[in-house]
């Protein structure tokens, strides 16, 4: 582990750390920064190392180097999780402490003045999406007595941003019980009151087919969909055939309302995404308004970015790729609203 590398990451980000130590970012990514292998993750006092290594047991060499040469830039830390992407054990996909106690794993962050819950070992990922933390802003600075929608919800943090919107109103859909418990938590940690109705375990396809049956219209819809899973009601392929989801969920929202939508093929390039979402737009019924940019602590800073995407993601600035669609309805219906 180049010591150089993170101490120049870590000097791009200095103005991304708080005093209290309750914000979140990525604090190094290896993909731009120059170490494939590793993205950084700081939630809190607590890092997280993603070992992207293309081997089962990852290189718990490097990451023990990575984590020392962060715990010494950073001596205020209070654990360090290893997360191995390609370990066929769950539990070691989830993640490892190589520093620190388990109960030393910070438990929420502070973001845009809203509090999300986490638990950082839970699954593969770390319960909260960084690269969407712009989307977050979005969210809360534009839905104000808005009916939402989020699919796909996983923790729920989407939600909560549009939550934090004075007078909002938001459904939550995910299969997972799990997930959504952690974005009860965050309701919690907000003083937000949680309703049942609002946090709904569905299969999406499940969800889709009861709320149209129900004749219910949303303001917003967000569509974060993972990059791919199939169950017995339908198929997600972020890659070949994401409008088939937009397809679906466009009757769920009314008549001058907003579909954002999130796409993170990594191989997908930025202007094929861009030339569907135009042909879905093709009608009329559809329009692309405004393209959310991913952090530069996902990007790398001019000063540290040595290395590419994939595939050329622009115009969109990252490979997830957000997108803010306003939509409009042939029989003008529009959202109950709050």
């Amino acid at each position: 582990m180049n010591p150089a590398l993170l101490e120049k990451a870590l000097a791009a980000r200095s103005h991304l750390f708080d005093p209290a130590h309750e914000t979140a970012f990525r604090l190094f990514n290896g993909f731009y920064e120059g170490l494939p292998e590793l993205a950084l993750d700081l939630y809190g006092r607590t890092l997280v190392l993603h070992d992207y290594a293309e081997r089962p047991n990852g290189d718990e060499a490097l990451a023990r180097a990575a984590a020392e040469a962060v715990r010494g830039l950073l001596p205020w830390l209070g654990a360090v999780l290893w997360k191995v992407r390609e370990s066929p054990s769950a539990a070691v996909r989830n993640g490892r402490i190589l520093f620190g106690k388990p109960e030393e794993l910070d438990r929420r962050i502070v973001e845009n003045d809203v509090r999300y819950a986490l638990t950082l070992d839970l699954n593969r990922d770390a319960s909260l999406y960084l690269d969407t933390r712009k989307l977050r802003a979005w969210a809360k600075a534009n839905l104000a007595g808005k009916r939402v929608l989020n699919a796909f919800a996983y923790t729920g943090s989407l939600g909560v941003a549009a939550r934090a919107a004075p007078a909002a109103q938001v459904v939550h859909v995910d299969r997972n019980k799990a997930f959504l418990s952690v974005a009860k938590d965050s309701y919690s940690l907000n003083g937000f009151p949680i309703r049942r109705a609002d946090f709904q375990a569905s299969d999406f396809f499940e969800a889709v087919g009861r709320i149209k049956k129900e004749g219910i219209l949303f303001d917003c819809v967000f569509l974060d969909a993972p990059f791919f899973s199939q169950t017995r009601l339908g198929k997600v392929d972020l890659e070949k055939e994401a409008d088939r989801l937009i397809n679906k969920v466009r009757p769920l929202i009314g008549d001058g309302g907003t579909l954002v939508v999130v796409n993170n093929a990594l191989f997908l390039p930025g202007a094929d995404w861009m030339r569907t979402l135009e042909a879905l737009s093709g009608d009329g019924f559809l329009k692309v308004e405004e393209t959310v940019p991913v952090p530069e602590d996902f990007t790398g800073y001019p000063a540290t970015r040595v290395g590419a995407p994939p595939v050329d993601p622009s115009p969109f600035n990252h490979p997830t790729k957000i997108a803010i669609l306003s939509v409009r309805r042939k029989d003008g219906r529009k959202a109950a609203g709050c």
